[in-house]
């Protein structure tokens, strides 16, 4: 029964027809604090929601604050790691929530992060099993951040290393991988042929342009990634409604990327 619990939850999250997703993450304050774009939180997850967003994904704090009973319904994935800028290594990522309290407030899913390569390595994995077999429990889907992140990696974008971690949560019980894009389709090949679940493509930092910010997009899915969960380059653009539609076109309909800039015009 927890199987069928988490299959009708996770096509709340994706698009039925595609089987694909374009997921906003709004959990930026717990790290930085107040930033442009999720201010109100409520007004963001509404234009996101109009340019036709999947789900949004934020601390369980900011599930009162903003997420329905108004426009839109849009998926909702809860995510249970935080650290701040402030601390000693933003890298080691604590537990602040549980399955069981996402299961209350209503998700769809639930999402972790894990910093392979750093110090805390080895508790983020424990961490990351632990919450995998409670996902099992409850029949929700878990959505692993996996990122190869520390002292001694140079290059958090390295095809091999990538790779690596995109498996390590498949081979922890996870049922979808947000991870980096490797640079061009060819290598990220590699990482979605490497990982049994489906792989989705994260943002990064914000790009210089529109163009640019696409093209990862069209690359990760021409490499066959299953979707993007994108925050800042869409809830901080000046279109956030328009630039979330250039997303689904590219994601859900197959289209260019100059098909997409179309929606920004």
């Amino acid at each position: 029964m927890t199987e069928i619990g988490k299959n009708i939850r996770i096509e709340r999250i994706m698009d039925r027809e595609s089987r694909n997703m374009v997921i906003i993450p709004m959990d930026h304050g717990i790290t930085v604090g107040p930033i442009k774009g999720l201010s109100n939180i409520s007004d963001s997850i509404n234009k996101v929601a109009k340019g036709g967003a999947n789900a949004v994904l934020m601390q369980k704090g900011m599930v009162t604050h903003g997420h329905r009973g108004y426009g839109l319904d849009v998926g909702l994935i809860v995510h249970m790691s935080a650290s701040t800028s402030l601390g000693p290594d933003p890298n080691d990522k604590v537990l602040t929530c549980t399955v069981e309290e996402a299961v209350k407030m209503g998700a769809d899913a639930v999402s972790i992060h894990v910093n392979i390569g750093s110090e805390t390595e080895a508790d983020q994995l424990k961490k990351l099993g632990h919450v995998a077999k409670q996902c099992d429990r409850w029949g929700m889907p878990l959505l692993s951040m996996m990122y190869p992140r520390g002292k001694n990696i140079q290059n958090s974008n390295d095809p091999e290393l990538v790779a690596h971690v995109a498996r390590v949560g498949a081979e922890l019980g996870s049922d979808v991988i947000k991870t980096n894009y490797t640079g061009d389709p060819e290598s990220f090949k590699d990482v979605v042929k490497g990982c049994p679940v489906p792989v989705i493509t994260a943002g990064g930092p914000k790009t210089e342009t529109d163009r640019e910010f696409l093209e990862m997009i069209r690359g990760s899915m021409e490499a066959g990634a299953r979707g993007v969960a994108i925050g800042r380059n869409t809830f901080q653009h000046d279109d956030p409604v328009n630039m979330t539609r250039a997303i689904t076109e590219i994601v859900h309909k197959n289209k260019s990327v100059d098909e997409a800039l179309e929606m920004l015009k």
